[in-house]
């Protein structure tokens, strides 16, 4: 059948973690296809934040997102992985001789010896702010995301939010846009200390404003173009923000999708994984970053590296029956030279 692709393991999901994963079993002489939702290869650090710094990858005291996921494309490319983008798994059939069925929305059909989901949190989309006519200023006035901080520069914008993300933009603004206002319905924030301490800093020394306590009212404008955002506190003052870009960042709805019918144990939105192995409580359906749950967990980008690493380990057995295994390190055994780019970053069809 054209539309069925063979291969020795699924990876749902191409964000950092499941990059990593294609190296790891790349090294172990396993060959990948990658499935993900979105149209690019990065998942939330391409779709999200490209420009975002990282300050928490060893070995890079600073990594823009978008930087990480070229690396991650980079190291992964020696081994070729065949990449699905803009497709979701619909269904994940166990076949009697022990593989899977991994069938996509566009009707292809990937068999596998295992499946991981690197999934994040599963399917993607922002927290809107419940204002009236938001949609109509969707795309340039109203965001949820940036792409590029040069778009902003020299505009007016109204950050919105009090975590990591909110913070860091106001401060990444600062020295870009004409006016950086950060609204937040309290005075305490929920960032890093040190990104709150830098926060405040920056006020000070009058590179951008705190807007708190008050939280978003309405926008001002005429359907086309935003002039302003008017505020409220919870004791109904208002004030009116000038302003033409509202850069909205109350966090990510996540949804587990097609993958909540999987026959996975899930809990609060996430898969139960072995802490030593990744692999779910279907054998051969492992899952690796955000998306998988066990005591202890810390939910950092170097911890899906290490689970997808040990998943891959633990795959290696299914793959290649009756081989052993010798755990050797990477400066001993090399990786492949570099296959051409354009057949590992074709999506398949």
């Amino acid at each position: 059948m054209p539309n069925v692709h063979a291969t020795d393991v699924v990876i749902v999901g191409a964000g950092p973690v499941g990059l990593f994963g294609v190296f790891e079993c790349g090294m172990l002489k396993m060959k990948c296809h990658v499935v993900d939702t979105l149209d690019a290869i990065g998942g939330q650090c391409t779709a999200l934040y490209p420009e975002k710094p990282i300050y928490d990858i060893p070995g890079f005291p600073r990594v823009d997102a978008g930087e990480l996921i070229e690396r991650l494309t980079q190291q992964a490319a020696p081994f070729g992985p065949v990449y699905h983008l803009g497709r979701t798994v619909t269904e994940l059939r166990s076949l009697d001789d022990g593989t899977f069925a991994v069938v996509l929305s566009d009707g292809a059909c990937l068999v596998a010896k295992a499946v991981i989901v690197a999934g994040g949190g599963g399917t993607l989309g922002p927290n809107k702010p419940p204002l009236a006519g938001i949609d109509r200023y969707e795309g340039r006035h109203v965001l949820y995301r940036v792409n590029r901080l040069e778009e902003l520069r020299g505009r007016r914008v109204v950050v919105a939010g009090g975590g990591d993300s909110a913070v860091d933009w106001a401060l990444a603004l600062a020295g870009i846009a004409e006016h950086v206002m950060l609204v937040h319905r309290r005075l305490k924030f929920r960032a890093a200390p040190a990104s709150v301490e830098a926060l405040h800093t920056a006020e000070r020394e009058g590179r951008l404003e705190l807007v708190a306590p008050y939280q978003l009212h309405a926008l001002e404008g005429d359907g086309h173009n935003l002039h302003g955002i008017t505020v409220r506190t919870e004791a109904g003052e208002e004030r009116l923000l000038k302003a033409d870009v509202l850069l909205a960042l109350f966090g990510i709805a996540t949804e587990l999708g097609p993958i909540a019918g999987w026959n996975l144990a899930l809990e609060h939105q996430q898969i139960r994984t072995h802490p030593g192995t990744s692999e779910t409580n279907r054998p051969g359906v492992y899952a690796a970053g955000d998306i998988s749950s066990y005591p202890g967990k810390l939910k950092l980008i170097l911890t899906g590296f290490a689970e997808i690493a040990a998943a891959a380990h633990h795959i290696f057995p299914r793959v290649h029956p009756g081989e052993v295994l010798h755990l050797e390190h990477s400066t001993t055994v090399g990786v492949p030279p570099m296959v051409k780019h354009t057949a590992l970053a074709e999506a398949a069809t």
